[in-house]
């Protein structure tokens, strides 16, 4: 399941909403959040822009993807856009599987397609100017792993 939303989310209430019942051994929780800091000193906020409609397609891809490789019994990423804060959540990725090392590899997978392959567009203010944020060589050496496995 896939969400995408300006609004703030609880991640321990997705987490007990989260259907853990049945064949399940394992769930593993990634809660991303609004950096402080850069390399350009203090972030003051970040915005995240999408196209709604091609984001939400993207990101039913790389979970329908995820579930090809890994036995995971459910999945849900939650996705905010907007104008976030530091310390604020952006992103909430739960796997889970009948074992914990799928239930890993999975919820590792789906962090690193997210955010390598997601159409979100990042503005981070810093130290009193915008910057468009542009992919960073080890996120996509991250994600490089996982090709052809």
């Amino acid at each position: 399941m896939i969400r995408i939303q300006r609004e703030p989310f609880d991640s321990a209430a997705e987490l007990r909403k989260f259907d853990r019942s049945g064949d399940a051994g394992g769930t593993v929780v990634f809660l991303g959040t609004v950096r402080g800091i850069n390399e350009r000193g203090r972030i003051e906020a970040m915005t995240l822009e999408h196209y709604p409609g091609m984001t939400e397609k993207a990101l039913q891809e790389i979970e329908s993807e995820a579930h090809r490789r890994w036995p995971l019994t459910n999945s849900l990423i939650v996705h905010r856009y907007g104008r976030l804060m530091p310390g604020e959540d952006i992103v909430l990725a739960i796997t889970q599987s009948a074992h914990r090392k799928a239930a890993f590899e999975a919820c590792a997978f789906l962090v690193d397609y997210l955010k390598t392959r997601a159409p979100f567009w990042k503005l981070e203010e810093a130290s009193g100017q915008a910057e468009w944020v542009e992919a960073r060589e080890n996120d996509e050496a991250a994600a490089a792993r996982w090709r052809g496995k």
